[in-house]
């Protein structure tokens, strides 16, 4: 998989903590980063949202088009601008409580 410069120094950042020679302090900075990982998963998501936005405000742009570009599904891109993520736990249920839009 390639990876930008910047994604790949966060990976090496955090592939260094494994290599802290003193298990307290390797504990203590992974238990760190632990903690903060579901906090920063968020902005990470938020800021991935925000750039696919981007791309389908250019002329011409459409979910298959930005798709293509990112290589991914065509509906992996339409579960980003909509926020959705993760396995479909938290995708709203078509027809279920709350959704007043018919069933397919």
């Amino acid at each position: 998989m390639d990876h930008s410069q910047e994604a790949r120094r966060v990976f090496d950042a955090i592939d260094a903590l494994e290599d802290i020679v003193d298990p307290v302090a390797r504990a203590l900075a992974l238990g760190q980063v632990l903690k903060g990982m579901p906090e920063q998963n968020k902005k990470l998501k938020a800021a991935r949202q925000a750039a696919v936005k981007e791309l389908l405000a250019r002329d011409g742009a459409s979910l298959r088009t930005v798709a293509a570009e990112l290589g991914v599904g065509f509906s992996t891109v339409q579960d980003i601008v909509k926020g959705y993520s993760g396995s479909g736990r938290s995708r709203p249920k078509v027809g279920g409580e709350g959704d007043s839009s018919p069933p397919p």
